[in-house]
């Protein structure tokens, strides 16, 4: 992939740069060492503006999750502050913290996390909202939530069965334990395993690849993976023919065709 083209903060603690040809491969990079990328309502209100903007873009193919810090992906929900919240504080921060995990978790594009270091509570739910996981042999994840008096409330519940199953899934979260880098990619917690220092570079190069292809096809791609999952066969079915129908007459399907047939790579109109 070419560099950065262009950068824009979102609040204090996000960053997306748009990478390669077009600016069509996003980064979200997570941006608040001190804390580790601990999760504050700032923090939140800004990962759900960014994910809003890029959700917008037509522009955008893929987005990748990064973070700055050395040691950290992200350690979860900024618990320092939650000690000082009143009930009240904390009824009001709720919607606010949901819309930053669904944000990423509803982005319309593919979505890779690239992870090393902690991935706690909160900053593992960030990644598992993503369509990939690529992590490194430092990372650490685990939902530790149950050794802190709540549950995850980020979508763990509900994303890790989908990616390891039911028991699975309930064996990590009540035992709130950590998994190391190898034993994650074993059981199915990260796609991929890269080498220490790599992890970011390998999600944009995956990311490249992917954003090569169909931004038309992509979007449905991802809607019909989405929609039809968990539904029985002959629904899913009807979501994937719904998906096939919003991409056969559109401008990309008709140049990939072109493309293919002459011998050359497409230049997608997108629409």
């Amino acid at each position: 992939m070419s560099g950065v083209m262009s950068e824009q903060r979102y609040g204090e603690f996000v960053l997306v740069r748009r990478h390669g040809d077009g600016g069509h491969v996003a980064e979200l990079a997570l941006d608040r060492p001190k804390a580790m990328n601990a999760v504050s309502t700032e923090m939140a209100r800004s990962v759900g503006a960014a994910c809003a903007a890029l959700g917008a873009d037509s522009g955008v193919r893929v987005v990748v999750l990064t973070s700055t810090h050395e040691r950290a992906f992200c350690v979860g929900a900024d618990l320092k502050e939650r000690n000082s919240f009143s009930d009240a504080d904390l009824v009001r921060q709720r919607p606010v913290a949901r819309a930053a995990y669904t944000g990423v978790l509803e982005l319309p594009v593919p979505t890779i996390a690239a992870v090393h270091g902690f991935a706690l509570g909160g900053g593992f739910e960030l990644a598992l909202s993503c369509d990939l996981i690529v992590a490194d042999r430092t990372a650490v994840v685990g939902l530790p939530e149950v050794s802190v008096g709540v549950i995850p409330g980020g979508g763990g519940t509900q994303l890790l069965p989908r990616r390891v199953g039911a028991a699975r899934a309930a064996e990590l979260i009540f035992t709130a334990r950590r998994v190391e880098a190898a034993e994650a990619r074993e059981l199915g917690l990260v796609d991929q395993l890269v080498d220490a220092g790599h992890d970011r570079a390998e999600a944009l190069a995956l990311a490249g690849r992917i954003a090569g292809n169909s931004p038309v096809g992509l979007r449905a791609a991802k809607r019909a993976l989405r929609l039809g999952f968990g539904m029985d066969l002959r629904a899913g079915l009807e979501v994937e023919d719904a998906a096939w129908r919003s991409v056969a007459f559109s401008g990309d399907r008709a140049e990939g065709v072109a493309a293919f047939n002459e011998k050359r790579k497409p230049e997608w109109p997108g629409e």
